[in-house]
């Protein structure tokens, strides 16, 4: 029996209740290989070749297929249609030991019986273009995340991430916020006229004040809002022209990536991961009661809005059918994707048209429902007719002064049966459904005149439907990344919500600013959109991955490594490792020092002027010093980054006196004491009558050759404090530490 991979288990479960058991289908549960997850994976110095390991947790699902793909008659590969899909069929056949020139890739843009069927009947060979695409954009992020994370840890505090589509994400948000802090409200003033015949044979309409002898006027204070009403009150209300036409409002293309975000955003509330939840399970399929194991939707990344011909007779045989033939356009509708857009496969649609969402409704939950409606309701408007409007503009004058009203009223709904666009926030002033006959020449009565300060307002905060929008205006990203980008952001807690907007947090203009002072174009959101072209021209065969790689890493490695160091200034202390010069160093937490001879010395040893507490660190003992961050006072361990304990302040416990030793100065009880690092000496508890000191414990005793203290390491050795003297002290038998040996044949019964 031939097997079938797939990604997901639902999808098998689809493709197998299609196929009817003719076919055993399997899903790997994605990626079954990828880059380590704690080391680079990217040989840089090897042309960057990429290291791939099998990913933790897979070991089992690459045993299982490995077993099922040996006993199989032949394997065939039904990943995504997408870069990434061709990417994990591309792993899949290396790992399972596949001919890498065998015809085993079959793809589908939908999951319906005949599709697959279809799919199977032309298989291909793997589409080596595309998978050194997504190889050239996993080595690019890696690079990238790998290399600028630790750098915003140890600048800015722990826990951070960076990446080369996320950050510039992130930058869109900071700066919008940035313009909004900037802005300065100006001030305008609007005159709206309500208007009536003279005969009062028609109702009363609105018009605004919009020139003045034909030129744009802007009222910008109330002295000159008064000096216009002034004029107004002095003259004539006359209609100088009237214009009647038919409007006509063309159908929305059908969804792509991101206009279903966007659409399911305004409409419905969703964020856009989920959103793309809800999409992707109705496009892998769902248990169905009554129905078993079926799909909904056609595949839910793209940014195409091509529909192929065969779902597009098939929504117009059922708009003529459910509203009558006059619904249906004259020549079928076709929309040209954006600048770009890579257009592999359709736009998102639903798989079967009779499947309407009054019979989904019965089947779905209200989130797959509602999600299921929106993209249904989309596509069949997608493909009907315009829709028709009757309009009408009256324009009147006095002393001057130009107002004008428009109207609207619907002729033919089109495709407004089936969809409504999101209305905008405001409604335009001065304009209604209907305007009174009026004709040219006509005198008007001024029942009242309206004026109304108001103030320019500043640009609006992001929304998940506003910055997917943003992203894909800018060519940042890909379909498949909107959500995951916003879902970091989230998660990450560079931005808050407040209701629907994004509001960037503390951290995250330290990160921008961090980012755009040392790397100017991966921040740049032209750079980032240049570079998915050149993703693109390795798809589409024209480009060696390498190349791009290689032309970007040299300079990012240079400015990473200025980023690193600057601010760094070298010292006259010397290591007490290795004796190379100390440099000094600024991080999150203040300066400190580390050894120049990095990375043979990893030395580091804290250099801080804030205030010591009397609290020894619960980690290494050093004393902790007193820090202040954005919650308040907090202890830090001043050997950072090598100990990066805190506590909370407030909670300081001194540590308990010990006294062990004598001092052999004067006989006094030696005191064990602590460095501002944490080393232990001891000292005299005479101090400062006495002021010996002493790395180790003192016994009390002199040192018959050079006079100096006899010690007792942490060993228990006795030795002479003088390093130089070669005297060496009897040393105590086991478990009697501190007493002298027995000499030789004392001791003995």
């Amino acid at each position: 029996m031939d097997l079938i991979i797939v990604e997901s288990p639902s999808k098998a479960k689809t493709i197998s209740k299609y196929l009817k058991g003719k076919y055993r289908v399997d899903a790997s549960g994605g990626h079954i290989r990828d880059l380590p997850q704690k080391t680079l994976g990217v040989a840089v110095e090897k042309n960057f070749e990429p290291r791939y390991v099998v990913s933790a947790g897979k070991e089992e699902t690459v045993r299982r297929l490995t077993e099922e793909a040996k006993k199989a008659d032949r394997v065939y590969l039904a990943t995504d249609p997408d870069r990434e899909g061709e990417a994990i069929s591309w792993h899949l056949q290396t790992v399972l030991g596949l001919d890498k020139d065998g015809e085993n890739r079959i793809e589908f843009n939908e999951i319906s019986p005949k599709a697959v069927t279809k799919a199977l009947e032309y298989p291909r060979k793997i589409n080596y273009n595309l998978v050194d695409a997504q190889q050239a954009r996993r080595v690019l992020d890696r690079l990238v995340g790998y290399k600028l994370s630790p750098l915003l840890n140890n600048k800015l505090q722990s826990g951070l991430s960076a990446g080369r589509v996320q950050s510039v994400a992130l930058r869109l948000v900071v700066d919008r916020e940035r313009e909004i802090q900037a802005f300065k409200p100006e001030e305008y003033w609007t005159i709206t006229a309500e208007l009536q015949d003279k005969g009062k044979k028609f109702s009363p309409f609105k018009a605004v004040l919009e020139k003045f002898n034909n030129k744009k006027l802007k009222v910008g204070s109330k002295e000159q809002a008064d000096a216009v009403l002034q004029a107004l009150a002095a003259g004539k209300y006359t209609v100088s022209s009237v214009k009647k036409s038919v409007a006509r409002s063309h159908a929305p293309a059908p969804f792509t990536t991101s206009t279903l975000q966007q659409d399911a955003s305004n409409k419905l509330g969703y964020t856009a991961p989920e959103t793309m939840l809800m999409a992707q399970h109705l496009y892998e399929g769902m248990d169905v009661e009554g129905e078993g194991h079926i799909a909904f939707v056609t595949y839910i990344r793209t940014d195409s809005t091509r529909v192929s011909d065969e779902a597009q007779a098939a929504a117009l045989s059922y708009i003529e059918g459910r509203f009558g033939k006059e619904y249906c356009p004259a020549k079928p509708n076709h929309y040209a994707s954006k600048k770009g857009a890579q257009d592999a496969h359709e736009a998102i649609r639903p798989i079967d048209v009779t499947l309407t969402p009054e019979r989904a409704k019965k089947m779905l939950d209200k989130k797959h429902y509602q999600v299921y409606k929106l993209i249904y309701e989309r596509f069949i408007a997608s493909q009907m007719a315009e829709a028709l409007y009757d309009a009408m503009q009256i324009v009147i004058d006095n002393s001057g002064y130009s107002f004008k009203a428009t109207g609207r009223s619907l002729k033919f709904a089109g495709y407004t049966a089936v969809y409504q666009e999101v209305k905008k926030e405001e409604e335009e002033e001065g304009s209604a459904k209907l305007l009174p006959p009026l004709a040219e020449g006509d005198a008007l009565d001024a029942l009242g005149i309206k004026p109304e300060q108001k103030f320019t307002k500043p640009p609006m905060r992001y929304t998940d439907a506003s910055l997917v929008k943003a992203m894909e205006d800018k060519g940042i990203g890909r379909p498949s990344t909107y959500a995951s980008i916003i879902s970091v952001l989230n998660k990450r807690k560079y931005v808050t919500k407040e209701g629907k907007y994004m509001v960037p947090t503390e951290i995250a203009y330290r990160i921008t600013d961090m980012l755009c002072k040392y790397f100017t174009d991966i921040m740049d959101v032209g750079f980032t959109a240049d570079m998915e072209e050149k993703l693109d021209d390795i798809e589409e065969g024209g480009k060696d991955w390498h190349e791009i790689i290689s032309a970007f890493y040299p300079p990012f490695a240079e400015k990473l490594r200025y980023a690193s160091t600057d601010g760094d200034e070298m010292t006259d202390i010397l290591c007490e490792k290795c004796g190379h010069p100390m440099v000094r160093k600024t991080g999150k937490y203040g300066k400190f020092l580390a050894c120049s001879n990095y990375p043979a010395c990893s030395n580091i040893i804290s250099e801080d002027t804030a205030p010591v507490s009397d609290t020894p660190c619960p980690k290494c003992g050093a004393m902790m010093i007193v820090r202040s961050g954005r919650f308040g006072k907090f202890l830090a361990c001043p050997n950072y980054p090598k100990c990066k304990s805190t506590l909370p302040f407030g909670e300081e416990k001194k540590r308990e006196e010990k006294l062990e030793g004598t001092c052999p100065v004067c006989g006094k009880p030696a005191k064990v004491l602590y460095t501002r690092t944490g080393r232990l000496y001891y000292g005299c508890s005479g101090y400062p009558a006495c002021k010996f000191m002493s790395w180790d414990e003192p016994t009390g005793e002199k040192c018959p050759l050079c006079g100096e203290a006899i010690v007792k390491t942490k060993k228990g050795v006795l030795k002479c404090s003088n390093k130089d003297c070669s005297y060496q002290p009897p040393q105590p038998q086991k478990g009697e530490a501190g007493q002298q040996p027995p000499r030789k044949g004392e001791g003995k019964a």
